[in-house]
């Protein structure tokens, strides 16, 4: 992935330097604060010097109006630095966000499955939430707070090269131990981010899962699993802020020290005259300034090792491809209902034995083919392969004659829909739900579709029609409504190949019938498969496969199979379907 340094670099190129406009006025403006910073010590030396030498009032009035100006211009110029860079800090942060949430959603499933949805949102929020100050004011702070410590140090040189010189050197060795502890620094700060995500992850996981944990008696294990990780969180948080707290204390008593040597030279240097009382002043008010940048320095160095931690995360996030990808060189699918053709088909998770093994099967365009087996025979990792999100580990799926790898991943899954026993609906209005937040989608064409489902009348029905928010995961909506939601969101798509995975073995007989007659207009004119336990649902197919153990025990046309009384499929139908298959 490359050295910190040239992660920074890719990271400022890619997300700063579209924001030049804003990063041009950030830099503009804390200049400015700088300059009026170090000339404040400067008007009120002029105002003692005049003051303590018999000048004129007329000349003090107007030194004291300098001073102020110079005092109302440094902080309205710092409240519109702060501003800047708020802005700069969450445009950068939140492009960060969209573009690293774009890439996980193109990860394929092996990716997802092997992290919780809370680490992952701690990744791709939490992550990146650290890098907004070092995006924003890293460099910025860098430069100017370096320039204000040269500044200082040049100005006391000026004064009398015996009163710098202490300065200059504190500022050299507090330098020196900076660099010493930004490694150990950024070590803590990646295990501490890390801690921090496994945290997160448990808590999401634990509280999506609340009424089994609790109906199962399992709270006090997940409590404990809570502690467990919160402490291994809490001793990484502790050794790093004690880590941090020691090189603080270490560099402010450099300075610290530094400071005190040229006042006190400073001091002998005004007994003996050799200085006035204006310039002890400024020596006292640039060595108190001393302390300022250097405090900012090692904050802005904190928020780098904390930063270092989060890019080296958010890297890796980057770097992590797909292991299903698009084409190099991309072929369309062809138009209306689609061919379907597993070729050899075989198929193994990572780190697992085959689920599928040479599996072949055709199904012509327009027709349906009935898919059966037992829980674990792979039926729905078939599915899986039909969408793309894993490609087969032998054989082809084709499309339309076409190779699925040939394909485009948005072109595919344009043209393959799927319902499953998992109505997943968001708490979004009815629109949104259906057209899975596409605006281009007219509300007419909307209204149409479930119209054809018979869910047109409801609809309307609704206090704000389309426009009506649904609870996250379809609370107030009975299974049928839900289901027949889910068939809608098929239909407008209008696919050339339509996938029921058991998508009503959740709805009791009555329910199921109910849905016959949308169940049929969505699968006319379309090529289907139809996974499900349920005689009556298989009574529209027009083949059948069983799998078993990944492997094709039987295949063939619906009516010939049942006609077969030594076919497998005919010995299930006696033997009672649901039974046999359970």
């Amino acid at each position: 992935m490359g050295s910190p340094a040239a992660q920074y670099r890719h990271l400022m190129r890619t997300y700063l330097a579209p924001l030049w406009g804003w990063l041009a006025l950030l830099a503009a403006l804390m200049l400015v604060h700088l300059a009026l910073q170090l000339g404040l010590p400067r008007v009120v030396q002029a105002f003692i010097d005049s003051a303590t030498g018999g000048g004129e009032l007329r000349a003090l009035l107007w030194i004291g109006v300098a001073y102020l100006a110079v005092a109302i211009g440094q902080n309205i110029v710092l409240v519109g630095w702060q501003y800047v860079a708020q802005n700069v800090g969450l445009l950068a942060t939140n492009r960060i966000r969209v573009d690293l949430t774009r890439h996980c959603l193109r990860l394929d499933m092996g990716f997802h499955n092997a992290r919780t949805p809370g680490e992952l949102i701690e990744r791709l929020d939490g992550d990146v939430a650290r890098l907004e100050n070092f995006l924003s004011q890293f460099v910025v702070q860098i430069v100017l707070n370096g320039l204000l410590l040269a500044g200082v140090i040049v100005f006391l040189l000026l004064i009398d090269w015996r009163v710098g010189l202490p300065s200059a050197v504190s500022v050299l060795a507090a330098i020196i131990f900076a660099r010493a502890l930004m490694s150990p620094l950024a070590r803590y700060s990646i295990r501490e981010r890390q801690a921090s995500a496994e945290l997160f992850g448990l808590i999401e996981e634990r509280l999506s899962g609340t009424e089994d944990i609790r109906a199962n008696g399992a709270v006090a294990y997940v409590l404990r699993r809570h502690i467990e990780r919160a402490r291994a969180l809490f001793r990484i948080s502790v050794l790093r802020a004690l880590l941090g707290v020691l090189s603080w204390r270490t560099m402010n008593a450099a300075i610290t020290i530094g400071g005190v040597l040229s006042l006190v030279i400073g001091a002998l240097l005004a007994l003996d005259g050799a200085l006035t009382v204006g310039q002890v002043y400024a020596i006292f008010a640039y060595t108190t300034m001393l302390s300022h940048p250097v405090e900012e320095l090692l904050r802005q160095l904190d928020d780098l090792q904390q930063a270092t931690a989060s890019i080296v995360r958010v890297q890796q996030l980057f770097a992590t491809t797909p292991r299903v990808a698009d084409p190099d060189q991309p072929v369309a699918l062809p138009d209306g209902p689609l061919m379907l053709e597993l070729d050899g088909v075989s198929f193994g998770y990572p780190d697992d034995d085959l689920v599928l093994r040479d599996v072949s099967v055709v199904v012509p365009a327009g027709t349906t083919l009935g898919l059966l087996g037992r829980t674990g025979s792979g039926k729905t990792t078939l599915t899986r392969l039909l969408l793309r999100l894993y490609d087969p580990t032998a054989g082809a799926v084709r499309l339309g004659g076409v190779d699925v790898r040939r394909v485009p991943n948005a072109a595919l899954r344009a043209r393959v829909a799927i319902v499953t026993q998992e109505i997943q609906l968001f708490s979004a209005t009815v629109r949104d739900n259906l057209t899975f937040f596409d605006s281009s989608i007219p509300d007419a064409r909307i209204l149409a579709a479930l119209d054809t489902l018979g869910l047109g009348d409801w609809a309307r029905a609704l206090p704000e029609g389309l426009d009506t928010t649904l609870a996250a995961g379809g609370g107030g909506l009975s299974a049928g409504q839900a289901q027949l939601l889910a068939f809608a969101r098929a239909f407008l798509r209008d696919p050339g190949l339509i996938i029921l995975d058991e998508a009503s073995s959740r709805l009791d007989p009555a329910t199921e019938a109910r849905l016959e007659e949308a169940l049929t207009r969505l699968l006319h004119g379309r090529t289907a498969i139809i996974i499900a336990h349920r005689l009556g649902t298989l009574d529209r197919v027009d083949q059948l496969m069983i799998l078993e153990d990944g492997r094709v025990q039987e295949r063939g046309r619906r009516a010939e199979l049942v006609g077969d009384p030594d076919s497998r499929f005919s010995r299930l139908l006696r033997a009672g379907l649901e039974d046999a298959l359970a």
